[in-house]
């Protein structure tokens, strides 16, 4: 692995485990601002080295870096321009499950690239372990995301 490879990865790690904890301080409808903060930082500079890898021609995950960065821009806007007033509270937790999502989406297919007991369930990504996989994650984040909504829009929302 490059340094370069293991930076994104560490960006995107980070982005995943502080995205966790953001998503849970908005089901107890807390903003944790630090967290939130790193959350941002590492998910956007995640998308954003990913398109610094050598590449030919568009690829999915181009795709899933492009659509993470309009969540995320989303997710800023509505957090620091518009305090969060009126819908831009329910768009900025979407739009951040969203971004997370994405996130988790990529880790997911990466793990079954790179780990061979996972490569040898769907080497091609198109076989049951790796659908019901990915079914599994959209189903959570569907789930994060509608409590994560009512909630955090239930309450007004304390900063730590």
């Amino acid at each position: 692995m490059t340094p370069f490879t293991l930076f994104h990865v560490l960006l995107s790690l980070v982005g995943i485990v502080s995205g966790f904890v953001v998503v849970f301080g908005l089901m107890i409808a807390k903003r944790l601002s630090g967290w939130t903060a790193i959350f941002l930082i590492t998910t956007v500079a995640t998308s954003v080295t990913g398109f610094l890898f050598p590449f030919h021609k568009a690829l999915p995950s181009h795709i899933l870096g492009v659509l993470s960065l309009i969540a995320l821009a989303v997710a800023i806007y509505a957090l620091y321009s518009r305090g969060l007033a009126g819908g831009w509270r329910r768009a900025y937790v979407v739009s951040s499950v969203a971004a997370l999502y994405l996130n988790v989406f990529v880790l997911v297919a990466q793990l079954f690239m790179k780990v061979p007991a996972l490569t040898a369930l769907a080497p091609t990504q198109s076989e049951g372990p790796f659908k019901l996989a990915q079914l599994s994650v959209l189903i959570l984040f569907l789930v994060l995301g509608i409590f994560a909504t009512k909630r955090f829009r239930l309450v007004e929302a304390v900063t730590i």
